[in-house]
């Protein structure tokens, strides 16, 4: 198992973490390998890196919650974050060949961040 950082600097953000996920791969890894986002305001799908598709993405999540009215925003004001994260979801299962995602022609591993600017922690396990 390895793990990366992704700096994120806008409140949601859709960041493509293929490169980092194939560098963290053994070089000999074939099977799977799942990608973990460490957190419960982020979230990993697999997708298309396209710069267009990657900002409705972002306008996409933005509004899958409204901003307010929720009980736990009396703690820390980002309960809409977490039920958007809640969504997209904490990982992605990814085939893996000669150390390397075997990912369709389009296909990028994309973290989608849903309360930042953060710095996020993604665990790769190849299995």
């Amino acid at each position: 198992m390895s793990s990366f950082t992704v700096e994120t600097d806008d409140h949601t953000a859709v960041r493509d973490v293929t490169d980092r996920v194939r560098g963290a791969l053994p070089d000999d890894a074939d099977g799977t390998c799942t990608v973990f986002c460490e957190h419960t305001t982020a979230g990993l799908v697999v997708n298309e890196a396209e710069r267009r598709l990657l900002a409705d993405i972002e306008s996409f999540v933005w509004g899958l919650a409204p901003d307010d009215g929720w009980d736990h925003d009396e703690i820390d004001d980002n309960a809409a974050s977490h039920l958007r994260a809640l969504v997209v979801g904490a990982h992605a299962t990814v085939p893996v060949a000669g150390g390397e995602p075997d990912l369709g022609t389009w296909q990028s591993v994309l973290l989608v961040e849903c309360d930042g600017p953060r710095t996020r922690t993604v665990r790769v396990i190849a299995e």
